[in-house]
């Protein structure tokens, strides 16, 4: 249920998103991310306030019906990162508390969108600079582009080859790698380092939405290189712990607008 009405509102959200900027391609930053919109494909950068965008654009009447529906993002990041959250363990491990909570969006790919050239997320650090989150809103399947990741590709050594300019060498990393396609059922996400070798497939069949968020490690200072897909009113304003926090505050304190105090 979680996943259907958070699908839901991502799809609402982008509606409004082409809206505000068909009226204002200056306010593209404002809605998406890396992927900006490109035909068939985008990052679309989500809102943590309860009511999403309309909470941003003084339409009062959408403002109050978005109000009285679930408030799904929390939702889903309640049962990832919350007290009980599935993910939540595995996060402070990786990047403490203290991680940045580094990009908050949803990917979004429609019939017709190509397949990505391979790539990782960022430059190379030899500590894991990023762990990013895909979760699949709905059962992703061969036609629908799901990710490819070629596993054991984080490395100082694959990283050498394949950006040593030699297209044999590359092409042969490519090929001996393992590769594995992400066809999630519903609910089902995939945690990786942003520096593994990964693309989205050509989707050819129907709409694919993946929620996504990633978290920063601390250890890693300086730039990344790599400009995550967040609000930026976001950038560099929450933590880890910050999120568990406010999830706390949604679950058990009965705050109806957890993050209000980010502004956006």
């Amino acid at each position: 249920e979680t996943a259907d009405n958070l699908r839901g509102h991502i799809l609402e959200q982008q509606q409004i998103a082409a809206i505000e900027t068909d009226r204002d391609v200056s306010s593209s930053r404002m809605y998406y991310g890396v992927e900006n919109r490109r035909k068939s494909r985008c990052d679309l950068q989500l809102s943590l306030l309860r009511g999403g965008f309309s909470a941003y654009l003084g339409n009062e009447i959408d403002f109050e019906l978005s109000y009285k529906k679930p408030f799904t993002v929390a939702d889903a990041l309640q049962e990832m990162l919350g007290k009980d959250g599935s993910l939540r363990h595995l996060y402070e491990n990786l990047v403490t508390p203290n991680g940045e909570l580094y990009e908050l969006a949803a990917v979004i790919t429609d019939p017709g969108s190509n397949r990505q050239m391979v790539h990782p997320d960022l430059p190379y650090n030899s500590k894991a600079p990023l762990y990013v989150i895909f979760l699949a809103l709905q059962d992703v399947t061969e036609n629908m582009g799901p990710t490819s990741f070629l596993l054991r590709t984080h490395t100082s050594k694959a990283n050498v080859v394949f950006n040593s300019g030699d297209a044999d060498e590359k092409e042969q990393l490519l090929l001996k790698s393992d590769c594995r396609l992400s066809t999630l059922k519903k609910g089902d996400a995939v945690l990786f380092d942003a520096r593994l070798l990964h693309c989205g497939n050509a989707n050819d069949e129907a709409t694919r939405v993946l929620f996504n968020f990633s978290f920063r490690n601390p250890e890693v200072k300086g730039s990344l290189g790599y400009k995550g897909s967040i609000r930026p009113g976001y950038e560099g304003a929450m933590t880890l712990g910050d999120m568990t926090n406010a999830l706390n505050a949604y679950h058990v304190g009965g705050d109806e607008n957890p993050f209000a105090n980010y502004v956006a």
